[in-house]
């Protein structure tokens, strides 16, 4: 990018090394070069006032559409010269504006940028995704565990029975159900290692 305190002649050094790694640029042209200088002591002050304008006193983005213009200018030399000199400055204003609206279209076309304090005020009442992902972790968890953990763990926790009930429906000596409940948590909490479930 050009920097407002670059002299003209830096200012030209550096705009035709940025050409000359346009392949269609010969190396030393002398014609290009005084033609850059040309277009650049004349108009890029009065450029670079219009184009600040447009971008809103944006400085950086104004100095970058100026040299995108310089080098269209550069680009289209045999037209310009052909219109003559009285058509210079209003093709770079023209030019010049025509890159600004581009880039506000560009610009406007994409969304919004967010960050985390428009995240934060955004409404969570009714957000069943810590659940889902809750259910997805204890769903993982047990399917580690062998069938009778398993079972013993659906009819107690899940289905909300008796140590006793669950016993009936399993067919199984009221201790052992105690057993298992409790070797199917240790279980599932080394499983989870340390992973916060909430209900």
């Amino acid at each position: 990018m050009m920097s407002a305190v670059m002299s003209t002649e830096a200012s030209i050094r550096y705009w035709m090394a940025a050409m000359s790694d346009d392949e269609d640029v010969p190396e030393g042209d002398e014609r290009a070069e005084r033609f850059i200088a040309e277009l650049y002591a004349a108009y890029a002050r009065p450029l670079l006032a219009f184009v600040s304008r447009l971008t809103g006193g944006d400085r950086g983005w104004a100095e970058d559409v100026v040299q995108e213009t310089l080098l269209r200018a550069w680009h289209n030399e045999e037209k310009l010269r052909a219109g003559g000199e009285n058509m210079f400055r209003p093709w770079l204003m023209t030019v010049a504006r025509r890159i600004v609206i581009d880039e506000q279209r560009r610009r406007s076309s994409r969304p919004a940028e967010t960050d985390d304090a428009q995240l934060e005020r955004v409404p969570t009442e009714g957000d069943t995704s810590e659940a889902v992902v809750n259910s997805i972790t204890v769903d993982a968890a047990m399917r580690q565990l062998s069938d009778s953990h398993r079972q013993v763990l659906i009819e107690t926790y899940f289905r909300g029975r008796s140590v006793t009930e669950a016993a009936d429906v399993l067919q199984l000596p009221p201790g052992t159900v105690k057993s298992r409940v409790y070797y199917a948590l240790r279980t599932m909490r080394q499983t989870l290692g340390g992973q916060e479930v909430t209900s």
